[in-house]
Formats: structure tokens, sequence, C-alpha cells
């Protein structure tokens, strides 16, 4: 009996050094896994606490989407993570309109438009989404800096400027220019003018079109949301009042434009500020300020190819040129007859990162807000009128190039199939 009990004795000791030993190793496997993270360039400003473990890697050989590096898999993770500010903001408004923010790499332009934001009457109220176009630190460290709203920072991660020697960004083998795939022995296809594609231009439709079906079809926070969403870009300007005006818009478009597909804080006209009459607005599509919901979603999610296919590197031109007239009737959007946001800034595409190059006059911005933009301006017993026959592309028109790489139309085609197990015979034909 009393060797029965040493033995028991010395089994249970056994146990306790095992046990020892393994929480050592563990401990030791996590330290040296942090140290290389940590050292690895241009990752500082990242979330280390990435504990959710997803297989990125075989999904994305599963779609044949690129294949990610280090740096692309952890954006991919950093995506997973929940809203930031929940302990201010602990719960949303049941009738809150998502707000997305899609930016670039311009420091400058972004910082006028949180600010912006965070003077927006209702904003606490709702979740504010920021897709980013690859990552840049300090266009990183501005949004780490929101405290007013609830926000979830998504990153494209397969965005050129992530990859920094493959598709989607520049290979050694890759075209330029006007070279002849032929006696260059490289890789493209030109666009319709005879120009490769250019990383840089190409990113805007990716990112675009990446970010379209990851919020709507992706995303925790989202996917399952009927209702209106909002896409803001990190060159507008919103006026205090916008939240509150879009609110009414969406809750009258049914009843004072039920064939309206979208409701928008600005005029089609970029540099038009409004009419300032008693009256609703239809007319097209603007791409300031322009929200709609699910069912306006899937229309647009079917014409992946017409999309896919266009080639022209610029999201919204495909859309008016394109997506919405292969709807068959004409595409409204609802506004009210003052805008709320404005477009600024002098420069378009990635331009305006640096000091000397921040294409806005004098470094700042100024934009008159007078008081009755400060408040809800838009009456429900307002009548609607209709701009018909507006001046937009006509068919026939066949875009403006940039976008002509099968590569890229392919990209493009997979992000359509990201989140859906059906329509997989998605593909680009010669």
């Amino acid at each position: 009996m009393a060797n029965f009990k040493k033995l028991r004795l010395k089994g249970a000791a056994l146990k306790r050094l095992l046990s020892v030993v393994l929480v050592t190793l563990l401990g030791v496997s996590l330290l040296v896994v942090s140290l290389r993270t940590n050292t690895t360039p241009g990752l500082t400003g990242l979330d280390e606490d990435l504990s959710e473990t997803i297989d990125i890697q075989s999904f994305s050989v599963r779609l044949n989407l690129p294949k990610l590096n280090e740096f692309s898999i952890r954006l991919e993770k950093q995506n997973q993570l929940p809203p930031r500010n929940k302990d201010l903001y602990p719960k949303l408004a049941e009738d809150h309109i998502t707000i997305v923010l899609y930016v670039h790499n311009r420091p400058h332009y972004l910082r006028v438009v949180v600010e912006s934001l965070s003077k927006v009457v209702g904003i606490s109220e709702t979740l504010l989404i920021v897709s980013h176009d690859g990552y840049f630190e300090e266009m990183n460290k501005i949004v780490e800096g929101i405290k007013f709203c609830q926000v979830k920072q998504i990153f494209a991660p397969y965005s050129p400027h992530v990859f920094t020697d493959s598709f989607p960004g520049v290979s050694s083998d890759d075209c330029k220019e006007k070279d002849d795939s032929g006696k260059k022995n490289c890789v493209g296809n030109p666009d319709q003018y005879g120009n490769h594609r250019s990383p840089k231009i190409v990113s805007l439709k990716h990112h675009w079109w990446w970010m379209m079906n990851t919020v709507w079809d992706g995303l925790n926070e989202t996917r399952g949301h009927d209702g209106h969403i909002l896409f803001v870009e990190e060159d507008h300007f919103i006026y205090p009042n916008a939240y509150r005006n879009l609110q009414l818009l969406v809750s009258l478009k049914p009843i004072k434009c039920p064939d309206c597909h979208a409701a928008n804080l600005a005029p089609w006209d970029v540099n038009a500020r409004g009419e300032g009459w008693g009256s609703l607005v239809a007319e097209r599509m603007g791409n300031i300020g322009y929200a709609f919901n699910r069912t306006v979603w899937r229309k647009i999610h079917r014409k992946a190819k017409e999309f896919c296919y266009f080639d022209d590197y610029n999201w919204d031109i495909t859309m008016w040129a394109t997506v919405y007239p292969s709807f068959g009737s004409p595409v409204y959007t609802l506004r009210g007859p003052r805008t709320s946001a404005v477009h600024f800034g002098k420069c378009g595409l990635h331009q305006g990162q640096g000091l000397s190059n921040a294409c806005i006059d004098n470094g700042a911005v100024n934009i008159q807000v007078d008081d009755v933009d400060k408040v809800a301006n838009i009456r429900s017993e307002w009548n609607l009128h209709v701009y018909r026959d507006q001046a937009g592309y006509k068919a026939g028109f066949k875009g403006w190039g940039g976008w002509g790489d099968h590569r890229d139309r392919q990209l493009c085609l997979n992000f359509a199939q990201m989140y859906h197990s059906y329509n997989t015979s998605l593909a680009v034909t010669s």
C-alpha cells in the first residue's frame, strides 16, 4: 500500500513538472513570435492582439486571389477586429445609418473630413467604418484618434500598395506604358488606347469594389443590415446637418420618390451647392455622400461583369456609363435643395500626401457653414422636382482606359465572389 502511495505521488509530481515545462515552452514561443512581429517594417501601428485564427491563405487560394504576403495577412486579420469606442458608445441607435469613409493616402484631406464628421449632429448614434486602400501609418493614426463615435477600420489586403514586387502591385516583368508585350517579352494587356496598367491608378477601382463587397457581404457589423449605408470619401466636407437630413431623405424616399435608388447629400454637379428652393430634388445619382440599401446593392452586385470589364479606372464613371444603364430604367437619387456635403481640394488620385503637395489652399479648407446648414432643413411637405435628361455619358462611350489588363479584371470578378459560394464560374475570357 505504501509503495502504491509513493507511485501516485511520483506520478502527480511528474504531471506537475510536465505542465510547468509546457507552459514555459508556450511562453517562449509566444515571446519569439511577438518579437518577430514587432520588428516587421511598416507594421508598428497595427493592433498586436489578433487572437482569432483565420486561415486567410487557404481562403485566398480557394478564390484564386493573389497569394497574400505577411503584411496583407495581418491587414486581413485586422479587419476581423470589433469596432473601437464601444465603451464610450455601447449602443447604436435602432434606426442608425452606418457611415463608410473610404480613404487613400491624403492625410491633409482626411483631417478635414474627420473634423467635419466630429461636428455632425447624431454622429455618436452610428457606426463609422473607415476603409483604407492599403496601409499608411499617418492615415492610421488620424483614424485611431477618433473618439466621437464607434469606429471600425478595414484595410484592403489586395491593394497594389501592399504588394511591392508582385501583382496587384508592380512586377519586374510587367509591361509598362506602351510596351509591345511580344517584343519586350513582358506581361500584361494594354487598354483600348495601348497603355498598360498603372497599379497606382487601378487601385482606385479595386479599392471601391473590394470595399463594397466587404461592407455589404463580409463584415459581421453590416452583412445582416438591409437599410441604407452612407458612403463618403476623404475629400468630402460633411455639414453638421448631414446625418439628420439623410435620415429624413431615407424616410421620405418611399413616399416622394419610390423609384429613386439612393439618397444623396449633394448635387450630382460637384460644383453646385443646390437650388435653395422649397422642394425635394430627384436627379441622376452623384458620387458625393451617397446612400443606398441592400436591394440596390444586389442589383449592382449582379452587374459584376459589366463593372469589371469596362475599360475605365474610375469606379464612378464605370457605374454611370455601364452599370446604371444596364438596370433598364433611369437611376434617380433623392436629395434636398441645399447641399449637406461638398467636394474640396484641387487634386485627385492619390496626390496630396506631402506638406509641399497638400492640394489645399494654404494647407486649410475654408468652407462656409451657415446656421441653416447646422440643423435639419428638409421638410416632409415639400413636393418633388425631377431633373430629366441630364447631361452624362451617352451610349457608345467606351471609357477613359487604364483598365485593360486581364489580371485586374479577374481580380475584380474574384472580389465579387469573396463572400458567396455561388457563381464561381466568373472568369475573364480573352
